[in-house]
This record gives C-alpha cells, sequence and structure tokens, in this order.
C-alpha cells in the first residue's frame, strides 16, 4: 500500500514522518536507511513514526538514518508535538516515548516547548563501561601528555551524550572526532559527541556529531545535555541559548523539578508518498 509521509525539520535536522495510527508500519533497518538515503530516498536525519497509545496522545518510535531504533529525539519530539496540536486543536499535547512520556506545549507563534524530563547523570544511566564521575571522565583525544580534547562531561537525555568544551568550535575537529568517539568502547550503546563553546553564562555555541546520523544542522537532545554539563561544571547558568548550526535553541534546566526544558522552532517542509 502506498504509506503518505510529512517531511518536517527542526533547525535543519530533517525528519521523515510517517502517521502509522490507521495503519500499522514496521520498517525494517534495510527500510529506514532506503528512505533516509538522500539520493535514492526521501533523505532525512531520522524517521519518526507515530503510533496509537492507550494513556497519551501517541507513541512515538525515533529511527537514525544508519537504521538504529534510538529511544528519544529532542528536536523530532518538537515536530511531533506540532503536529498532535494542530490536529487536536489544543496548546498542549503528551506522547509516550520509549525514553518516557514527554509533554509538548505552544510557546510561539512558531515555537515549540517540549519538557525533555530529568537527565540521566549516573555512569550506569549513560551508560559507561565501567564507573566514572560524569563530570568529567577520564577519556582524551590525542597525545597523553598534550591532548587535543579532554575529559568531557556526560549526560542523558534518554540517549547517551558526551560533551567536549573546546575553545573554538568552528575549528574543533568534529568529524574526525565525532566519528572516533561514537563507538568508542567506553560507550557500549555508542554516543552522541557534543563540541560546546562557553560564549557567555548564558549562551553556549555547540555542534554535535549524532550517533547513526553524522553531523546534523542541530540536535535538541544534545543542546539539553551540553546546557546540563556545562552547568556541572560550572561555566553557564541554568539557563541558556544554544547556538548550533541550524539556529538557536532556548534550554532551562528547572532547579524546581530537575527537569530540562527545551524550547525551539519545529516546521513542516512537505508532504509526499513513501516508494
Amino acid at each position: 500500500m502506498s504509506r503518505p509521509f510529512l517531511k518536517m525539520n527542526g533547525l535543519g535536522n530533517d525528519f521523515v514522518v510517517v502517521e502509522a495510527r490507521s495503519a500499522p508500519f514496521s520498517p525494517s533497518a534495510e527500510d529506514v536507511r532506503a528512505i533516509a538515503n538522500r539520493t535514492n530516498g526521501v533523505g532525512c536525519d531520522q524517521l519518526v513514526l507515530i503510533e496509537g497509545s492507550d494513556t497519551a496522545d501517541a507513541f512515538v518510535r525515533f529511527w537514525n538514518a544508519d537504521g538504529e531504533e534510538i529511544d528519544a529525539c529532542g528536536n523530532g519530539s518538537r515536530c511531533v508535538g506540532l503536529l498532535l496540536m494542530q490536529a487536536s486543536g489544543r496548546d498542549e499535547a503528551t506522547f509516550e516515548t520509549k525514553a518516557g512520556v514527554l509533554t509538548a506545549r505552544r510557546a510561539g507563534p512558531t515555537q515549540i516547548s517540549v519538557d525533555m524530563g530529568a537527565p540521566g547523570l549516573s555512569w550506569t544511566d549513560i551508560p559507561l563501561a565501567e564507573a566514572m564521575d560524569t563530570r568529567g571522565v577520564e577519556l582524551q583525544v590525542g597525545p597523553i601528555d598534550a591532548p587535543l580534547l579532554h575529559t568531557p562531561g556526560c549526560v542523558s537525555m534518554g540517549n547517551p551524550h558526551v560533551v567536549f568544551f573546546v575553545p573554538d568550535v568552528d575549528v574543533a575537529p568534529v568529524r574526525q572526532v565525532g566519528s572516533l568517539i561514537e563507538r568508542h568502547p567506553l560507550f557500549p550503546e555508542g554516543v552522541n559527541v557534543g563540541f560546546a563553546q562557553i560564549k557567555a553564562r548564558d549562551r553556549i555555541r555547540l555542534r554535535v556529531w549524532e550517533r547513526g546520523a553524522g553531523l546534523t544542522k542541530a540536535c535538541g537532545t544534545g543542546a539539553c545535555a551540553a546546557l546540563v554539563a556545562s552547568h556541572r561544571r560550572g561555566f553557564v547558568d541554568r539557563t541558556a541559548t544554544l547556538e548550533l548550526d541550524g539556529g538557536d535553541l532556548h534550554i532551562e534546566w528547572r532547579a524546581s523539578d530537575d527537569h530540562v526544558i527545551m524550547t525551539g522552532p519545529a516546521q513542516i517542509d512537505f508532504t509526499g508518498v513513501l516508494p
């Protein structure tokens, strides 16, 4: 049967979104790779599937472009929140993911806020292969006596993140180090690799090498993880603007309930039918 889809993006991080509440869809890893292929397929960073739920507005699943299913996707969550609110006419939507139940709210004409829940900060939450203080783990890139990068922070936002702090992210070896660290033995489930430049107490410049997708224009969970990792080291306050290649995200790590709130744009690019 033909399968309609929506092409969406959040700050240039792009998605193929498929509605599967009325007609089940179970893509294989090969299907996902074919859909995500930018030469012969539709092309996307992630595939997003909206399924039925008995307790929320929907159950949402995410796959990276390499065909691996993942538990969480920040920019994709904003896109789903937009769709569910458009369908219901309400200014709030809740949806289940493998990382937990998320709540999305309208934050302006083009802005969506998503409560991403509390970050995981234990080494078992990431997870790491051995016990370490996740404020600054024992990991370095380059010569032992003069490493290029070292002592990154680690955070789980429903998916694993490692955050290196760099003086200038625009000249940092994001592609080389990202591809090297993504499958490092310290991270048994792989890891998203962030490179954060602290510009002020309320501003971070960030680039992210995403596990299974490579360098993307924006990573929502990566922005959340960078704010948390930076605050834990005392570099920034609990609220900051994250400057990504695709645009800005506003991230707040609330002291009241430990939840991370991500606010940014989401938009529909076009519709189509999967081949």
